[in-house]
């Protein structure tokens, strides 16, 4: 049984639809529980899986209300006593807290959470970040195996003692990405000139991402780089904030969201990611499938994801220093055909839909081994 708080477009929503459609039916029943996208949102099953069917649990979303949450808690633990699921495998921090104390509650076996990033940094006071690491550290003690996207998110929960170096597996995520059209139609489509240097942006617009960056390096980019145009494929609470952008109305497209996102990428010459945290960024996984080059903040594990003078260029959390990587990348040519091929090649080796789905057999098979379900695992994967 797999609990996510909500199948928003992301990287989560992403790699739970992919298990859902990967993972073998002949050895694995799968049951997928999520409540509904927020305001400002777009749902990723409408959008791009609506072949993947969903328990819908009402109460259970992003926002925390006491009386809600513990409606969600009594629905997610009747339908475990239902299902009888051997693993409960739960996914993002409130659908983790909920989802563990109701298979708990439920008695199920195994209880797995995998953490996509994490709240310890840009997203909350000092006093709530610590009371969050009090409850995922009083989680970790009722979960079997934490699984962590990134080496670099595992290494920061660690480090504030949240669950032990053995629970741990690394899983990167792991997609496709559809074919594009070609660059010409695709600008053509977009309503972008043919001849502009174009940089996206793919993702939430909220603070986390921080929207108000991106908007500083696009005003120097646009000095560096008069003809450069700025796409934002996605939408959020701080949408506002680029719409009134008035300096920048003839440079900046907004295009909301979109499932088309591989003719996003088709068109763009970079991709510019500006984030205070992430965990492993999807959108710069799809970029590198693109052969399209990335300049990002340097936070999470984008690292593992963007090799630094290789498939893009990493920088401090700091508007100049991603508007010099910028404007760098948009004035060579031969750098940006490099970068883009070099990023082709490694993303399609590490970060396949294949591979994602065969690691996750493997932590599942070593469980139902371990707990006499299965008379052997299967080898392991690529996990780290």
């Amino acid at each position: 049984m797999r609990v996510i708080a909500r199948m928003n477009v992301g990287g989560p929503a992403l790699q739970v639809s992919t298990l859902m459609r990967g993972l073998d039916r002949e050895l694995f029943d799968q049951r997928l529980f999520a409540g509904f996208v927020g305001p400002g949102e777009a749902d990723y099953v409408d959008q791009r899986a609506p072949d993947v069917q969903v328990c819908r649990v009402p109460t259970l979303g992003r926002a925390v209300r006491p009386t809600d949450d513990l409606r969600a808690l009594w629905e997610l633990t009747a339908a475990m006593r239902q299902f009888r699921p051997h693993i409960v495998h739960t996914h993002t921090a409130k659908a983790g807290a909920l989802g563990r104390a109701a298979a708990v509650l439920a008695r199920v076996p195994v209880r797995v959470h995998t953490f996509h990033g994490h709240l310890l940094r840009g997203y909350f006071s000092p006093a709530k970040t610590w009371l969050v690491v009090q409850a995922e550290r009083s989680l970790a003690t009722v979960t079997d195996q934490l699984v962590a996207v990134g080496r670099s998110v595992r290494d920061d929960l660690l480090a504030v003692g949240i669950g032990r170096h053995g629970q741990y597996t690394v899983v990167p995520p792991g997609t496709t990405l559809g074919v594009g059209p070609g660059r010409a139609e695709a600008r053509k489509q977009l309503g972008l000139p043919q001849d502009s240097l174009v940089v996206a942006y793919v993702g939430r617009v909220t603070q986390i991402k921080r929207p108000d960056r991106f908007l500083s390096v696009a005003r120097g980019v646009r000095r560096a780089v008069p003809t450069a145009r700025f796409l934002v494929c996605g939408d959020g609470d701080l949408h506002g904030d680029l719409e009134t952008a008035a300096d920048l109305r003839d440079s900046l497209h907004l295009l909301g969201w979109r499932a088309d996102v591989e003719t996003v990428y088709a068109a763009a010459d970079m991709v510019l990611l500006t984030s205070d945290n992430e965990g492993m960024p999807v959108s710069l996984i799809e970029a590198g499938l693109a052969g399209v080059p990335v300049v990002a903040t340097n936070v999470g594990s984008v690292g593992e994801v963007v090799h630094d003078g290789q498939t893009g260029l990493l920088a401090r959390p700091d508007a100049d220093e991603l508007t010099q990587h910028t404007v760098r990348i948009l004035r060579d040519d031969r750098l940006r055909g490099r970068l883009g091929e070099q990023a082709r090649i490694w993303t399609a080796q590490r970060f396949g839909a294949e591979r994602l789905v065969q690691d996750t057999h493997d932590l599942y098979a070593s469980v139902a081994a371990a707990r006499g379900w299965w008379q052997a695992p299967l080898p392991k994967g690529t996990n780290q």
